[in-house]
């Protein structure tokens, strides 16, 4: 499942087509993804512009100018792919060609700004929904959704208060969306190595007012920010299915330390270990035994 990197990838690839544009038509070619599509759903988006394009999460949110939330979020399979009036698919500077059968090209918003947006979702896990703008954060896609990791209100106090008393391994605690929202396997993992941090450590031993502790959720907060806006930069991690909305790949994951490394030497220059994997919860964990306490 596409991460938080590589969803706000595609928003910031969707975000200069749809800002701002009227959808002029939508289709819908199926009446559901993952559950089905609000009633009416392609005559309600039918005349409305898009006034901002933002995202919460993995979910990408596109504000309405009639006070309802488009809300979209890509599930397992699920890409986006612009079309350019007179220009065919917009290009890239790496553009891998990917499968465009029409079987799967599930919603198409066609575009006061000339473009055409095509949701294509060949296992249908996706989800699309309208939600008035007021009523979004008590929804119950977002009710007991964590803070946003790149936001302000990640830091080592947050987190400390966040993970307080808790004795479930630090990486399940990552993975609680309803603790820190958006955090996904790949970039925990990567985090965690990054602060020098075991996965298997209590999470409840980060900031529990000694100056150590304290530092290390400091520096969890610091590696979390840092290994996102770095994926992000990169245009997240190709990974199976995932795309940029312009149809190339995005190439974080070539700069990998220990996620999917496994048998290979540490990449810490003062480290001798070797990064190993254990299954956590059902997932797979890449972690340096040497270097990660």
């Amino acid at each position: 499942m596409p991460e938080l990197p590589e969803v706000e990838t595609v928003r910031l690839g969707l975000q200069p087509v749809m800002e701002g544009a009227t959808i002029e038509k939508a289709t819908i070619r199926r009446p559901d993804l993952r559950r089905p599509f609000p009633p009416r759903f392609a005559r309600k988006l039918t005349g409305r512009q898009v006034m901002h394009l933002g995202r919460r999460a993995k979910y990408l949110v596109a504000d309405l100018d009639d006070g309802n939330a488009l809300v979209m979020h890509l599930g397992m399979s699920g890409s986006f792919r612009i079309e350019a009036e007179g220009k065919g698919t917009l290009p890239a500077r790496t553009y891998h060609p990917r499968g465009k059968l029409t079987a799967h090209d599930h919603v198409i918003l066609d575009l006061s700004s000339g473009a055409r947006v095509i949701y294509n979702d060949p296992r249908r896990f996706g989800v699309m929904d309208l939600i008035p703008r007021s009523a979004l954060a008590d929804s119950p896609l977002f009710a007991r959704m964590g803070i946003e990791p790149l936001g302000n209100e990640l830091s080592g106090a947050s987190i400390a208060g966040l993970f307080k008393d808790r004795a479930a391994p630090l990486k399940a605690i990552l993975l609680d969306q309803t603790r820190i929202a958006g955090l996904g396997n790949i970039y925990v993992c990567e985090a965690l190595w990054r602060a020098r941090l075991s996965p298997t450590r209590a999470a409840g031993t980060l900031g529990i007012g000694r100056k150590t502790a304290m530092r290390q959720a400091e520096a969890l907060a610091d590696a979390i920010r840092s290994v996102l806006g770095e994926a992000i930069a990169a245009g997240g991690s190709s990974l199976r299915d995932h795309r940029q909305a312009t149809g190339e790949l995005g190439y974080f994951q070539h700069s990998f330390a220990v996620y999917d490394r496994e048998g290979e030497p540490c990449p810490r220059l003062d480290c001798s270990g070797v990064v190993r994997r254990m299954v956590q919860s059902g997932r797979s964990t890449f972690y340096c035994p040497v270097c990660q306490r």
